[in-house]
């Protein structure tokens, strides 16, 4: 480590100095709670174990698992040794799983006991990892994850720069496979410091931790309250009564959301009449009834954004109200720039690929030069996304590129390619073009229109069910249409603009 660098490790050094003897974490499943002296001093015993299983600067740990200390005790030490988290989707199928795994070749696997069954089905598959580790409070059939902690706290610590990698988040599967973002320290504290200065966050506001830690969103929303010297209240997963429960008690005031995240909490809070005006700040998706009616009864303010995980989760942020539908202004630390195809800018109010540059931008895909390359060009971040800005500078997003298009269930990415060819493995179906449609709980469905081949018959269910035995449940369609034929190109392909045309309507 340079004179110059700090890492997530330096942090938590620095929030005992700072805060000390302050609430860092509440668990909501057992009460406990960790102060931010507490942390750090299991930071360290985790890292000793760790570094006594084999664990050195550069090696990646993979975690597959719920939202816990444990997990996010495991981000600590990962940091304090220079090794690289791979957090994984819980609701991605085994194959998958075994994919991210092998695609970043993982020394250890930590899992939660409700998942280590589909690990053990992949031992004989991955064979980079080593050892395998219960994770979360519940334990399970691999080795004790407490056991780590009882082997001291004296460590030999990583010359760890800012820019060295700290975290790989796999993205949705283009052209049919996940690429592995990875991420600096450089880059989640970058993130902080703006969410910490766009929120106003201070040490009195308090974090209900609802999004998974292995998304972008929750891992990012995570850091930024730890940054700030703020508690926070971890949900294993979402439950609306808990929600809204916990929100009373802990005088919870900010919280990342994605439909029907929100919705859920407001007709919780109706049902019950339990206090919910300490959340001053709501962010992420949403529709536009959810967020006038979230800031109807509570009076805070909902904040818009455009990001992905290469940017650190955001590139533009701003209230909703400073310019409702848009996806809010550029950050402090960052410009974001629309082009064309050729890489010239485009004029205010016409439509251009987001391009990006500054310290959110990631360090690149993974093992994949030249995608690298590629999403690099010229020297910006190419995010396959279009967009506009107006004359006040407010991002206007205008969907995807063709070459990336991209449906959002619920938060989630999800690629028409890689659902596409699961569909097509179904021995009934000729033709398909996948798409994303209105939804009025997840606000973007995926729907798939389908050519049956000549004498075959199936059901919709049949189809949905079919894709959702074979990759993660939340890529399978809600809706699927037959037709008796397609729109075609000149090549013979499926004329995907016509088809969304014709069959992409309110479902």
């Amino acid at each position: 480590m340079g004179l110059y660098d700090f890492t997530f490790y330096d942090l938590i050094n620095r929030n005992v100095v700072t805060y000390g003897d302050k609430a860092a974490w509440f668990e909501v499943d057992d009460g406990q709670t960790l102060t931010f002296s507490q942390y750090k001093e299991k930071v360290d015993s985790l890292a000793c174990g760790l570094q006594k299983a084999g664990i050195n600067k550069g090696d990646r740990i993979g975690a597959l698992g719920k939202n816990s200390l444990e997990y996010f005790l495991l981000y600590g030490a990962a940091a304090a040794l220079g090794a690289i988290m791979l957090p994984i989707n819980w609701r991605l199928s085994a194959d998958e799983v075994g994919y991210n795994l092998n695609d970043c070749g993982s020394k250890l696997v930590f899992a939660d006991k409700e998942f280590q069954d589909n690990i053990k089905g992949l031992k004989d598959k991955l064979p980079s990892v080593e050892k395998y580790f219960n994770l979360g409070p519940e334990g399970g059939g691999f080795s004790d994850f407490q056991a780590l902690l009882g082997q001291g706290n004296e460590f030999d610590g990583a010359d760890v720069a800012t820019d060295d990698g700290f975290v790989i988040i796999h993205t949705a599967a283009v052209a049919g496979r996940p690429r592995g973002a990875l991420l600096s320290h450089g880059n989640v504290l970058c993130a902080d410091m703006h969410f910490g200065y766009l929120l106003n966050l201070t040490p009195q506001d308090v974090h209900l931790n609802i999004l998974p830690l292995f998304h972008v969103g929750g891992l990012f929303m995570v850091t930024s309250s730890f940054h700030a010297g703020i508690m926070n209240v971890n949900m294993s997963g979402f439950d609306a009564a808990k929600a809204v429960e916990m929100i009373e008690e802990k005088k919870v005031s900010m919280m990342f959301t994605f439909a029907p995240i929100l919705s859920s909490v407001l007709e919780e809070h109706e049902k019950t009449g339990k206090d919910i005006s300490t959340l001053r700040v709501s962010a992420g998706l949403d529709t536009p009834d959810t967020i006038e009616k979230y800031q109807e009864i509570t009076g805070g303010t909902f904040y818009c954004m455009y990001g992905q995980t290469e940017t650190s989760c955001v590139a533009t942020f701003g209230a909703y109200n400073d310019r409702p539908g848009s996806a809010g202004k550029t950050l402090p630390l960052a410009e974001v720039r629309l082009v064309d195809d050729y890489d010239h800018p485009v004029p205010v109010g016409e439509v251009g690929e987001i391009t990006m540059k500054g310290p959110m931008v990631f360090k690149g895909y993974w093992n994949l030069p030249e995608d690298n390359e590629y999403t690099f060009r010229e020297g910006w971040h190419h995010t396959g996304d279009q967009g506009r800005f107006d004359e006040d500078g407010f991002l206007w997003y205008a969907g995807r590129k063709a070459e990336k298009e991209l449906i959002k269930p619920g938060g989630e990415n999800v690629y028409p390619a890689e659902v596409e060819k699961v569909v097509l493995e179904h021995p009934a179906v000729e033709k398909t073009v996948v798409f994303g449609v209105p939804d009025p709980k997840w606000k973007e469905g995926i729907k798939a229109v389908c050519k049956l081949k000549e004498g075959e018959a199936l059901e919709p269910q049949e189809l949905i069910d079919f894709v959702g035995e074979r990759i993660a449940r939340f890529k399978k369609p809600q809706y699927v249409e037959f037709v008796a034929d397609l729109p075609l190109l000149e090549d013979g392909s499926p004329d995907r603009a016509k088809v969304k045309e014709l069959y992409g309507g309110e479902q």
